[in-house]
């Protein structure tokens, strides 16, 4: 009797064994593919900060934080007002200066004269004056040439900070897609965890009822090993992202990030639909643009030793007043004065100088240059790079596809007892190495879009700047 429940008994159990995780599977939701999933939703290893009612941080929102609050953005900014005083510095050159100043003087006698029947005090105890001078440059031919190097230095300078902040936004772009991709390999890490922890309970318990040997189990411990190990370098790497983010927008990053579908879907669009971008490309480039000021403003420079050659002129006025007459009876006095200065011969100062900013003219016109030929090569191999990644993105998800559906079938074949435990294994890897190559290539595509618009001169957002 014994033998007969021995042997009703096994068959059960082996029967229940096999249907126990497929009842688990039905009861489970279905983990979604890359392609259907809301990566802006992350998992609580992904985003353990996040609150429900947190709104999740945007691209356009990251962009935007970036060029109003990173340093690199504010001082260039700084840097342009410090230019727009130098202009008014130089302007001054051609504007009047007065100068008011006063004494007094105290003095332990007086000195008086006397001039007939009336006494003149020549020195006061008390002595007060004051005297105002104003200076005036009629002419001199230095202060044009610097002006105009000074108002090119504030145009090319204030290009500069449009071309730092644009800088700035697409150092904060391109770190918000790679947070965002690895917040999915971090996604993907956890539910290959999922899959490997599932397959252990499975193992165990076909190894229980004498249908596996425990090298299965021995297998599936591994896998679930090196499963978690891989989960845990995905999140930390993820936080990293996060904290490279948070460093550009110059603000934590503790809520979900939402995914950039519209930088994405025009990153699907045909790369010769992008090919009129490059047409204006040199006029939309603020660096292009503020290295050929730069060499307006070294060619007024050196316009400015030849100024020297000509005479200058100038003139001063010149009024005081004080409490001691003395003997002329007057307390006030005034007078006008012109001054000529010409400078015939310097000991060759002003040619050396002239030579020089020639020099530092044509070095900064070639660096003008190169930056120019450069524009054409960037938007090349950003088109390149386009149409690479677009064409990797689509042999992913075919990719991913297939493992995903290689998985699902030899763990379907593995609980029949078709297939072992190392192929499930391999399975399961490969699914995983699929879903994260999914991940790259996806927020790849998006970089280099973003590659593109700033070759064409172009904000992160794809407006001008």
């Amino acid at each position: 009797m014994h033998l007969i429940r021995s042997a009703v008994a096994v068959p059960v159990c082996a029967w229940l064994v096999l249907c126990a995780p497929e009842v688990r599977a039905q009861e489970q939701q279905p983990v979604p593919g890359p392609r259907s999933e809301a990566p802006s939703t992350p998992t609580p290893s992904q985003a353990p900060a996040a609150q429900p009612s947190q709104e999740p941080l945007t691209l356009e929102r990251a962009v935007s934080l970036a060029a109003e609050r990173n340093e690199s953005a504010l001082s260039a900014g700084a840097r342009a007002e410090a230019a727009e005083a130098r202009v008014d510095k130089a302007r001054a050159f051609f504007l009047p200066k007065l100068t008011v100043s006063g004494s007094y003087i105290r003095r332990p006698e007086e000195s008086t004269r006397q001039v007939g029947d009336q006494t003149v005090v020549l020195q006061r105890f008390n002595a007060l004056s004051g005297n105002a001078v104003a200076r005036i440059t009629l002419f001199d031919a230095r202060g044009f040439p610097l002006y105009q190097a000074a108002k090119r230095d504030s145009e090319a300078t204030a290009l500069d900070a449009v071309e730092a902040r644009r800088q700035v936004g697409f150092q904060a772009a391109n770190a918000f897609l790679g947070a965002l991709g690895l917040q999915q390999v971090a996604g993907a890490a956890e539910r290959r965890l999922t899959y490997a922890r599932q397959s252990l309970e499975e193992a165990q318990a076909r190894a229980h009822a004498g249908l596996a040997s425990t090298n299965d189990v021995t297998r599936a411990q591994l896998d679930v090993a090196t499963a978690e190990a891989q989960l845990a370098d995905a999140v930390g790497q993820a936080e990293a992202g996060r904290l490279e983010l948070g460093y550009l927008v110059v603000a934590p990053v503790e809520g979900p990030l939402a995914a950039p579908e519209t930088l994405l879907g025009e990153a699907s669009r045909p790369v010769d639909s992008f090919a009129g971008l490059a047409d204006k490309a040199l006029e939309r480039r603020p660096d292009i643009l503020s290295a050929k000021l730069r060499v307006e403003q070294q060619r007024a420079l050196a316009r400015e030793p030849l100024a020297r050659l000509f005479p200058a002129l100038s003139a001063s006025a010149q009024g005081s007043v004080t409490n001691e007459s003395g003997l002329t009876g007057r307390t006030f006095n005034g007078f006008l004065t012109v001054d000529l200065t010409w400078t015939l011969y310097d000991g060759g100062e002003r040619y050396a100088d002239r030579h020089e900013r020639l020099a530092l003219t044509r070095a900064l016109d070639l660096d003008a240059s190169a930056k120019v030929r450069r524009v054409d090569v960037s938007v090349e191999r950003a088109h390149v790079s386009l149409r690479t990644a677009q064409a990797a993105l689509s042999q992913s998800q075919v990719a991913f596809d297939s493992a995903r559906q290689n998985a699902e079938e030899t763990s379907i074949l593995y609980r029949q007892g078709l297939a072992s435990s190392l192929a499930l294994s391999d399975a399961q890897v490969r699914q995983f190495e699929a879903e994260v190559a999914l991940a790259r290539a996806r927020y790849a595509l998006g970089s280099a879009l973003l590659e593109l618009r700033a070759a064409v001169g172009l904000d992160p957002l794809g407006k001008e700047p």
